[in-house]
């Protein structure tokens, strides 16, 4: 009874994740987890960063736009959401006239359950979980382009420790890549668009080639503006302002879009104000809050969304990043 109580919580689980990756088809399934956002920054502008850049947060959304460092980059991003922990840590090398490299481990942990053959009587502990490995490259090129590409190993585990009976061990993994572009507008200061190709690659396959589950690919568009404030004589820091918007559609698909519009206010590099909305058509749709801090090479991004559905626990996204 009881595994069979947690192969239910288990299903449940996947499609409230897939739910919450804001997609309302059956496609994804065990690999709905790359349609969750990573990073504190983007989260908290309404996940409009197709044409975002300048942090590692951009190798989940538009490889294009790790050509933006200005340095070296270490990370962590964390995620608290209402069925997992998350974790990515990236490293990548800004090195000037080759480009920007480097890679992306990502862990999606749904924890452990017990399996039980009678009350108190437990016989084995499974442990589902999601591993995302990119490897990215991106590079600026002539007249206001960049380019970005990433690889991705793709991973779904169900690890058993001890008799897990209908339940044993399974893997399933797959691969894909995510393309990307940007430009800068020359015409219009501050102007930056950008398009992405993301999650195209084989289904994933964990127990036979019927079940296997095509990717989630999305297509996205998008435009950032960057304004710069008059300066004030007793202001030492610049004061800007940023909006961003974000269409994202599935592959084949372009009708009716999800739509994600972000707005920040910066003091210098040093503090960002942050906000935005995801207007989504599942049920993680909502809106978004975070702040930014710099201090010396260090940036602290944090972010938290609200959903308009209440069946989920609203999550909140921590990245700490550090320049080198």
């Amino acid at each position: 009874m009881r595994r069979r109580l947690f192969s239910f919580a288990l299903l449940a689980a996947a499609s409230l994740l897939a739910r919450a990756a804001h997609t309302q088809e059956p496609e994804g399934g065990g690999a709905a987890f790359l349609l969750v956002p990573v990073g504190g920054r983007s989260t908290a502008l309404g996940q409009a960063a197709v044409a975002d850049g300048g942090s590692s947060e951009s190798a989940y959304w538009n490889p294009a736009g790790l050509a933006l460092l200005a340095n070296s980059e270490l990370a962590i991003h964390f995620a608290k959401t209402f069925a997992s922990n998350n974790t990515a840590l990236s490293g990548y090398v800004q090195a000037r006239r080759l480009g920007v490299i480097g890679i992306s481990a990502y862990l999606v942990d749904f924890g452990t359950q017990e399996v039980a053959i009678g009350p108190g009587l437990p016989v084995g502990r499974l442990s589902p979980k999601n591993i995302q490995l990119l490897a990215s490259y991106a590079a600026a090129l002539p007249a206001g382009f960049a380019a970005g590409i990433s690889y991705k190993l793709i991973q779904f585990r169900q690890d058993c420790s001890g008799a897990c009976g209908g339940f044993p061990t399974a893997v399933g993994t797959t691969h894909g890549i995510d393309v990307g572009v940007q430009y800068t507008i020359a015409a219009i200061s501050g102007l930056r668009v950008g398009v992405a190709v993301q999650h195209v690659g084989f289904k994933l396959q964990v127990r036979n080639r019927d079940q296997a589950d095509p990717l989630p690919t999305r297509v996205q568009v998008g435009a950032a503006y960057r304004l710069l404030l008059p300066e004030f004589p007793s202001v030492p820091e610049r004061i800007s302002a940023r909006a961003l918007v974000d269409l994202r559609s599935r592959w084949g698909t372009y009708k009716h879009p999800d739509v994600k519009v972000g707005l920040e206010l910066a003091y210098g590099d040093q503090f960002q104000l942050r906000t935005g909305y995801a207007f989504l058509q599942g049920e993680a749709a909502g809106p978004a809050i975070g702040v930014g801090f710099r201090i010396g090479s260090v940036i602290l991004d944090l972010g938290r969304a609200f959903f308009l559905s209440s069946n989920f626990d609203e999550p909140v996204y921590v990245s700490l990043r550090a320049g080198l």
